[in-house]
């Protein structure tokens, strides 16, 4: 008989006879491959989408010389490059990312290119300034004009008439709007690059030149030629959308991980429905097997049918995850909560090999669901099947494969990330989780054997006698439970631990009352800061008792250019054990004088900056020539905020250094009675414009950070949700499977003198022994995996650690849920158990 006839005469009836089971089946490996797939497609969206918009506004250079740090390169270099032989065309630029105020006063995000409009189209086409119909021809080269792109003036709204204010320093610069571009991408202005230089305090430096070469020129050979100075270095034209790429990378990989969690969870969702389906169809395989259909036949009858579950699956999943990543691009932009693609609004980019992958994905984890299922088909013996003797005689087989699992499961995570990933560390929670269900039968025999049987009570003897000595059974029962609580267990002990190590390094990070800034991201710290005026200014309006300053930029690129800039800090260091939360012991102070910094987890995972080794920083003084200066390693501290790293040296090393007295946080303690609303009035009447000052206080900044905290592992509560309902499920299938198989047996407890209700009890019973172990056993289970995801996952993705904490009221509650769940479920099972057809099925060995 082949496959297609037994899947059209056989599998279709069962498949319309119980539809609904099925579904539920379907249903799973549809949500794991939807949620995986969208989550790709956003991603790969937003990275495109970025890239898209660098290369049409940075163009295709051969090469681009950018400066070092923030404040830019001597222009002077621009006349050496331009006159080059093998340069044929050389594109000065400034770029300054700054605020604009929109119509209604409030400060949007835009960044501003200085450009020369005569010579940056032949590289950007998109840079071509398009002057208005009244704004004269030759406004282009106006110093004060203004062109916007369409994403700036949808967000800004600009009045013509009134002109566009931008910030510069604590100060607002008016430009005339002269027309548009099309460039594409986040908001962008155009202007003429003397008037940027101008308008951002930016004379005589420049950001980039962007240089096309003449034909059959050596790259390498012009840049040794130029012999370029310290504070600028040569960059390929994609560097800025692979280095996002790669910072990104880590929260990309770890978040389609958890969305594969799903699917994982599907695979024994279809295990469970085939597991039903199998021992309902008991009799149907044996005659057919009396018939002639081989063993190795009904494996693959069996296969083909969980192939097809996963297919039809995988093909709604497909669907549905195109639907959700379009609807997600439409509604949330092609941000997920990283922080990376924020203002990027991508259009989807469907590529058909990655269906086909995540489609794949799908059929193999349905495949794997009925897998056993399979193979309990391929092993059943006709004769005794028919006899209504099932496979009562089952073992357990390979003893040995669960404790290996789990060894391997604890080795691999010592082993180091490739490619800056985790992958030894997600190995190994498969592997731990497959290990603990191998071992469930070992398990629950050594939980069960410490369980007392009361002598008198028939009922509660057979249930955990039966429980004790049919150990293979709980495989199929619970297996589902384990695994799904494990997961659960080990996402409640990560989230819990994470956000209780958030909690207590923000309330070392926020000691100050009131907190003042004026740049809210750190691209913007050169552009938008605070005078030392208003500073000194306000330490001494009333009611401040203490005034803290917080300098911050990014550190030049040339540490590792492939990599983003780490964070520079410059604040006050008196007391470092107090105001930075360290990790580890301080090292005393460089014997040589020389000033010591404190660096993030990050810089030691990425740069090897461990303490007591000496970093050289190269700065830029305020006059623009470059400073390199040493530093001792003094300390480690965490850092929550900068995946890249972060660096602290004390204000007055810094000034001392590089001459910058700018600010860009201020922190202020109050004395004690002073009115905060009444300080910031205070401080507003400092400002030109009080809508360039944005105040905190600690307690909201705390509270909206643990809001983006809990919003952003809102999908976790959802996937553990989702994984203890696939796991009850999985045992009210296996339970009912067991009834049907042993229909005989609660017949002939009938005929003996049990009542009902001690059958039902028999079946309570042995659920109420096999999910109190499960739940156990995935109790122990998770907990192993949450160490992994605390201590190995997190630092190796992210380079931060934590402090592991369980929960343990939440975790109780949890297994005390599933515990009483699982019994309820196998007690609604085990109605069919004690119905008519039960005691009428013992005249079948009549």
């Amino acid at each position: 008989m082949s496959l297609t006839t037994l899947l059209r005469h056989l599998s279709w009836p069962e498949l319309r006879h119980h539809a609904a089971r099925h579904a539920i089946a379907v249903l799973a490996v549809t949500l794991g491959v939807a949620l995986a797939f969208s989550v790709h497609l956003i991603n790969a969206s937003a990275l495109s989408e970025f890239g898209a918009a660098v290369r049409s506004v940075n163009g295709e250079p051969d090469l681009s010389l950018r400066a070092v740090s923030g404040g830019g390169f001597d222009e002077a270099l621009y006349g050496r490059v331009a006159t080059h032989p093998q340069v044929a065309l050389a594109s000065p630029v400034v770029e300054v990312d700054t605020y604009a105020l929109d119509a209604q006063g409030r400060r949007v995000a835009l960044r501003v290119l200085g450009i020369d409009a005569l010579v940056a189209p032949a590289l950007s086409p998109s840079l071509l300034p398009e002057p208005a119909a009244n704004a004269g021809r030759f406004a282009m080269l106006d110093p004060g004009a203004v062109f916007l792109n369409p994403a700036a003036r949808a967000l800004l709204q600009p009045d013509g008439d009134a002109g566009l204010r931008v910030q510069s320093g604590l100060r607002l610069v008016t430009l005339r709007l002269a027309g548009g571009s099309s460039a594409p991408g986040a908001p962008l202005a155009l202007m003429d690059l003397a008037g940027a230089q101008q308008a951002f305090d930016r004379l005589g430096r420049l950001s980039r030149i962007d240089l096309r070469l003449a034909a059959g020129a050596d790259p390498q050979r012009v840049l040794r030629e130029l012999a370029l100075p310290a504070d600028v270095r040569a960059a390929t034209p994609g560097e800025s959308a692979q280095r996002l790429s790669n910072v990104s990378r880590a929260y990309r990989v770890n978040l389609t991980v958890l969305a594969l969690v799903a699917l994982f969870t599907g695979a024994f969702l279809v295990f469970s429905v085939l597991s039903l389906s199998v021992a309902k169809r008991q009799p149907q395989f044996a005659l057919l097997g009396v018939l002639g259909l081989g063993a190795r036949e009904r494996l693959q009858w069996v296969l083909a049918e969980s192939a097809l579950l996963g297919l039809v699956g995988s093909a709604l999943g497909i669907a549905l995850g195109t639907a959700l990543a379009q609807g997600a691009l439409r509604w949330l932009g092609g941000d997920l909560g990283g922080g990376y693609f924020a203002g990027v609004a991508p259009r989807l980019q469907f590529g058909p090999l990655a269906a086909l992958v995540y489609g794949a994905l799908g059929v193999v984890a349905a495949l794997v669901g009925g897998w056993l299922p399979a193979r309990a088909a391929q092993r059943i013996a006709p004769a005794q099947a028919l006899k209504g003797l099932g496979d009562a005689g089952a073992r357990t087989r390979r003893p040995w494969l669960g404790p290996l699992l789990m060894l391997a499961g604890a080795l691999l995570p010592l082993a180091p990330p490739i490619a800056g990933l985790p992958i030894a560390a997600y190995v190994a929670v498969a592997v731990l989780l497959v290990g603990g269900i191998a071992c469930v039968p070992a398990g629950v025999g050594l939980l069960l054997r410490a369980v007392r049987t009361p002598t008198p009570n028939a009922a509660w003897l057979l249930a955990t006698q039966r429980a004790r000595h049919l150990r293979a059974s709980a495989t199929v029962a619970v297996a589902g439970v384990v695994a799904s609580l494990a997961l659960a267990v080990a996402l409640t002990v990560m989230v819990a631990s994470f956000r209780d190590a958030v909690t207590r390094w923000l309330d070392t990070v926020l000691p100050a009352d009131l907190y003042v800034r004026t740049a809210t991201v750190s691209a913007s710290n050169d552009t938008a800061w605070l005078p030392p005026d208003f500073v000194a200014r306000a330490g001494a309006l009333p009611g401040v008792r203490r005034l803290e300053t917080l300098r911050a930029l990014p550190l030049p690129l040339s540490l590792d250019p492939a990599r983003p800039p780490p964070v520079l800090i410059a604040r006050p260091l008196a007391d470092a054990q107090r105001t930075l939360p360290l990790v580890g012991e301080l090292m005393p102070a460089a014997p040589g004088g020389e000033p010591g910094v404190y660096v993030s987890e990050a810089m030691v995972a990425l740069y090897g900056a461990a303490p007591g080794t000496r970093l050289v920083l190269p700065l830029t003084h305020r006059d623009g020539s470059a400073v390199r200066a040493a530093f001792f390693v003094r300390g480690v501290w965490r850092d929550y905020a900068r995946q890249q790293g972060a660096l602290v040296v004390d204000a007055q090393d810094f000034v001392a250094l590089t001459g910058d007295t700018r600010v860009n946080d201020l922190a202020l303690t109050l004395a004690p009675g002073a009115d905060p609303a009444a300080l910031q009035q205070a401080l507003r009447a400092l400002a030109p414009d009080p809508a360039l000052l944005e105040f905190a206080q600690a307690g909201e900044i705390r509270a909206s950070s643990l809001r983006i905290f809990d919003r952003s592992f809102a999908v976790t509560y959802w996937l553990q949700a989702v994984a203890i309902a696939i796991g009850l499920f999985g045992i009210a299938a296996s339970f009912s499977a067991q009834v049907l198989a042993r229909r005989k047996e609660f017949g002939l407890l009938a005929h003996l003198g049990f009542t009902r209700g001690q059958v039902l009890a028999i079946v309570a019973g042995e659920g109420v022994a096999w999910t109190a172990a499960g739940a156990l056993l995935g109790l122990a289970l998770g907990l192993a995996v949450s160490v992994v995801l605390v201590h190995v996952v997190n630092p190796q993705s992210f380079h931060w650690t934590m402090e592991l904490l369980a929960p343990w009221g939440r975790l109780a509650a949890l297994c005390a849920a599933v515990v009483a769940a699982g019994t309820l479920t196998a007690a609604i099972a085990a109605r069919r158990a004690v119905s008519h057809d039960a005691v009428l099925a013992v005249k079948e060995d009549w």
